[in-house]
């Protein structure tokens, strides 16, 4: 069992505290969705847990906080490891290794287990990496190398299992299986699990209880049933009730159901609502007429990408892609993980180049323009936004290319982007310090500087809670004024509902 009681913990030299006085037990075998806001604390309680606080990171730390009626600042960050595992929101930085096998056994192999490859291999079946085996890190996909991440915690079997935003960047497949495997870990083989999870669909299906934070503190930790009944609460906190929850709510509210416990997942939802009517679709006026007559933006014939790898066969991550993406369309990416999104992606600003094939933009043969010329053109917004950032502090990220490229009134333009998005507070910061909503603004402001004709953006609303994820979409919505032509990849599929016109699927 994990107890803490009357925690609090400031980072050093940070003005006000990260947590506060927070008292909480959370009993062997749960399985707990820690929940709320960006910047609650929710990623500081978890590194209270595992030793991260106050061995690695410095600050003041008051209270106790005891694992199995131990205090745990008695214990070694080695000891604690064994007994619980962590999957960083920042998972990249967990792996250390250059191929997948050698990186999800490289605990065992530090415990001299003989029997390393075959369990190392298990774990990498049960999570579809198998295949993968062999394969350099630098190969794989997003969600793929958060995958592996996980599966370097698994091998090592600890009793307390700890991921911050596990599904984040997995399609929906993948995500499922995630939360498969955990459930089991959970009801077969009795591990204790907590995940900081933004997405309450998985919640309702999989977790136990719910833990929700508030402004540094724990607003209550209830089981699930019990937590999910409090719409209002939850989305005033950040976080979006399961869509069947949201509906059944609504429901109510318009009295065309009497009130009662509200359904939290699917199946609950079908009993909930036996004798709703059923309507066909409505007709509707389709927008794909309108958006063949535009003129193309870029087009793709034949396109090919692969990825050399080391005494091996190339990797061809897209086969003989043909696309036109048009002018003034507004369009979704979707697919599983590895499916070539990114990729794309970054053909299209020149960061890679195809095996064979023509990429047509603006009229212009793409393949022989200049990396600066597409700059011009095109904007892309990194899947990792902290890749965005190369100056220490927000304001010079985004004037970095204005001054880079000799525009007169970049000082203009610069407070301009920092108004816009409500970066005035912070515009003397590091970007790559700030949380998952700020970056993700500070991100697109710098994707928008050089006021290009496309926007492309990779996975713009991973990680995000409600507030910040709205404020996105408006975002989003907004940009189309100025910006043309916007793509995201994005495995939100509420994103896509709500804002793209056209979808494009990718699949093997």
């Amino acid at each position: 069992m994990i107890k803490l009681k009357n925690v609090s913990f400031t980072y050093a030299d940070a003005p006000n505290k990260a947590l506060n006085n927070l008292t909480v037990s959370i009993p062997k075998g749960s399985f707990v969705a820690i929940v709320g806001d960006n910047g609650a604390g929710k990623s500081t309680f978890c590194k209270l847990l595992n030793g991260i606080i106050p061995h690695f990171i410095d600050g003041d730390l008051t209270g106790a906080i005891f694992l199995e009626g131990e205090e745990i600042r008695q214990k070694s960050p080695a000891t604690i490891a064994k007994k619980i595992g962590y999957v960083y929101q920042d998972f990249e930085n967990q792996i250390i290794r250059p191929k997948v096998l050698d990186d999800a056994s490289y605990g065992l192999l530090n415990e001299g287990e003989k029997n390393y490859e075959a369990m190392t291999l298990e774990v990498l079946a049960t999570l579809d990496l198998a295949h993968l085996a062999d394969e350099y890190v630098w190969q794989l996909s997003g969600g793929q190398k958060h995958l592996l991440a996980l599966a370097g915690v698994l091998v090592m079997a600890p009793e307390i299992i700890v991921l911050d935003e596990p599904v984040a960047q997995l399609d929906p497949f993948h995500a499922n299986k995630i939360y498969e495997n955990l459930a089991y870990l959970n009801q077969k083989l009795g591990k204790t699990i907590l995940v900081i999870e933004h997405n309450s669909e998985f919640i309702g299906r999989y977790c136990d209880s719910v833990l929700l934070m508030k402004e540094k503190q724990i607003s209550w930790f209830l089981p699930t049933k019990m937590a999910l009944q409090k719409v209002e609460e939850l989305i005033n906190a950040g976080v979006y009730p399961p869509q069947v929850t949201l509906l059944a709510h609504e429901m109510i509210k318009k009295g065309h159901q009497k009130s009662q416990l509200l359904p939290i997942n699917q199946t609950e939802a079908l009993d909930f609502m036996p004798d709703v009517s059923l309507y066909s679709s409505s007709p509707s006026k389709s927008t794909l007429d309108q958006s063949m007559r535009r003129m193309p933006f870029i087009e793709f014939k034949k396109m090919t990408i692969t990825y050399p790898r080391i005494n091996e066969q190339p990797k061809k991550v897209i086969d003989q892609l043909d696309l036109t993406i048009r002018q003034g369309e507004k369009i979704a990416i979707i697919g599983n993980n590895g499916a070539g999104k990114s990729s794309l992606m970054k053909l299209c600003v020149g960061l890679i180049k195809p095996t064979q094939g023509q990429m047509i933009l603006d009229q212009l043969d793409g393949l022989q323009m200049k990396t600066e010329e597409i700059a011009e053109r095109i904007g892309y917004v990194y899947q990792n936004a902290e890749n965005m950032f190369i100056e220490d502090s927000i304001e010079k990220d985004i004037a970095f290319s204005l001054k880079a490229r000799g525009v007169k009134d970049y000082k203009k333009r610069t407070q301009r982007l920092l108004e816009q998005f409500d970066l005035i507070e912070i515009r003397n910061r590091d970007g790559r310090l700030l949380s998952g909503g700020q970056m993700r603004r500070a991100s697109l402001a710098i994707g928008i500087s050089l006021e290009p004709t496309c926007l492309l953006l990779d996975e713009p609303t991973a990680s995000l809670d409600l507030a910040t994820r709205k404020k996105i979409t408006q975002t989003l919505k907004s940009l189309t004024t100025a910006i043309e032509t916007i793509v995201i990849a994005t495995h939100d599929m509420q994103l896509v509902c709500e804002w793209a016109e056209r979808i494009i699927v990718m699949n093997n």
